[in-house]
């Protein structure tokens, strides 16, 4: 590793969120049974033509404008071709020598250093169908072909030769994911292949003015597998140099069960492809209006809210990071709930604890999931009881796990529920008498300068008031009590 450098491409397709395909009405929707959004158009049958997604072009317009990418004035279709069993037309629809969008770049921080990442270019396309080659009884014989997907409108995102270290290709991958979450181009489901990623990979000596022979990796889709694909491979390329082999130019595939890349085929190049415009789809022109009145609509990016985030409310930068990062509107969520009249800094522990543990077990990170069980003005009160003292902290997450189960407001759920603070002063000093004789060995150890022994008794007089004791009195109250059998 010492004496060669790695030159990493990405080329990511990401599925644009539109109702549906690019060129016909059918649904762009996962999970429906095999072969039930499909027509003429997208199977490609004799006399269907392509009618373009204007929706489709918008959101495309919309990545192009927040990747900093010139949008060309005009740009055209190509067909593609090759032949693979889920491709029904024998050729996909997409874009060649003269795309939607060229240049452009993508700020990637990993270690709190950011790091520009250039792009070539960005491009619509139609996605192909799917192979299922496991899971039926016939398997071992036979492959099933699903063309649901067939014609799903993609953007691809081509970065230049500019990553040099695996971990810095899953971190940029990470973050444009990011970005086409938080402006609405993608769902960012990569189990279901939403997002996709290809990467070009290089080895070459240090200092050398040519690049090596590049393998691609297809269809990584996980940021882990990215990654440990690539350092398998650049390993691989360099033993093979250091063997005195040559690379070869091919497409491999990532064995995610050995750990290890596979040969699929030789590479193929460009003339292999026999690009053509698309006869039956006009040029497509994108006046200069239209590309203001997407930069209108553009949001703000990941960073600029990270950074907000920090200045406007004292969050700290993993703060901000978690609810940019870990929540699908987390930042709106917390916003939201202090502008309902809660503090800052409160909202985001209990978004960063107890929201993120509740959301984490249901197996999703979307906080508009969580406004749906906790509205961000319900979090707000929860916050201020707890803040005025009226629930201490253990009974205030027993209130949160309830409101998140019934949907019910805190102060619903303190009256029905008897969880008022115990603040009768005579009958907490009946518990906190009960509580030291009970415990003989924690008072001696307070007694004798163990601090921890304070906390425990604490907790105890606590268990016993199921939570309810007001936490000041409790704590003045135990002093006291201790104190006095010193006397």
């Amino acid at each position: 590793m010492a004496t060669y450098e790695p030159v990493i491409g990405l080329e990511i397709h990401a599925q644009l969120l539109t109702r549906s395909k690019l060129f016909c009405g059918c649904a762009a929707r996962a999970g429906d049974p095999p072969n039930t959004n499909v027509c003429p158009v997208c199977l490609g049958l004799p006399g269907a033509l392509p009618v373009l997604n204007r929706g489709a072009v918008e959101l495309a317009l919309r990545s192009a404008v927040a990747l900093h990418c010139d949008v060309a004035a005009t740009s055209v279709f190509a067909r593609k071709h090759y032949f693979y069993p889920d491709l029904p037309k024998g050729y996909q629809i997409t874009q060649y020598d003269r795309p939607l969008a060229t240049g452009g770049w993508l700020a990637s921080a990993r270690n709190g250093s950011p790091r520009r990442i250039g792009l070539v270019r960005l491009h619509l396309e139609e996605d192909a169908g799917k192979s299922l080659h496991h899971g039926f009884p016939d398997s071992a014989r036979r492959t099933y072909l699903d063309f649901n997907r067939a014609g799903v409108p993609l953007v691809e995102i081509v970065t230049r030769p500019e990553i040099h270290t695996p971990v810095d290709a899953a971190a940029f991958f990470a973050y444009l994911r990011e970005l086409l979450m938080a402006i609405g181009v993608n769902d960012g489901n990569m189990e279901e292949g939403s997002l996709r990623c290809d990467a070009n990979v290089s080895v070459t000596p240090a200092g050398a003015a040519t690049l090596g022979v590049k393998t691609e990796v297809k269809n990584l889709n996980s940021f882990r597998h990215l990654q440990r694909a690539l350092e398998f491979e650049v390993d691989r390329q360099i033993r093979i140099l250091d063997g005195g082999g040559e690379v070869i130019a091919e497409t491999r595939q990532w064995d995610a069960d050995a750990s290890r890349t596979v040969s699929m085929r030789l590479k193929e190049e460009m003339p292999d492809y026999r690009y053509f415009p698309e006869p039956d789809l006009p040029p497509l022109a994108v006046a200069p209006a239209w590309i203001d009145a997407i930069r209108a609509q553009v949001p703000e990016l990941p960073d600029a809210t990270r950074w907000r985030l920090e200045r406007a409310y004292g969050l700290s930068s993993y703060e901000a990071s978690v609810l940019t990062r870990a929540f699908r509107g987390g930042a709106e969520y917390f916003e939201a709930a202090v502008a309902a009249g809660a503090a800052p800094r409160p909202v985001a522990h209990w978004l960063l604890g107890e929201a993120r543990r509740l959301l984490n077990a249901a197996s999703t990170d979307d906080a508009g999931r969580l406004a749906e069980r906790v509205a961000p003005s319900r979090l707000a009160e929860l916050v201020r009881l707890e803040e005025s003292g009226r629930l201490s902290g253990p009974l205030a997450k027993t209130v949160f796990a309830r409101m998140w189960d019934t949907g019910q407001s805190a102060a619903d759920i303190v009256s029905a529920e008897g969880l008022a603070p115990l603040d009768d002063e005579a009958a907490l000093a009946h518990v906190v008498s009960e509580v030291l004789q009970a415990h003989p060995k924690a008072v001696a150890d307070y007694h004798s300068g163990k601090a921890k022994a304070f906390g425990f008794l604490i907790g105890q007089v606590m268990s016993a008031t199921a939570g309810r004791a007001e936490p000041e009195a409790l704590n003045r109250l135990l002093r006291a009590a201790l104190a006095a059998k010193v006397d």
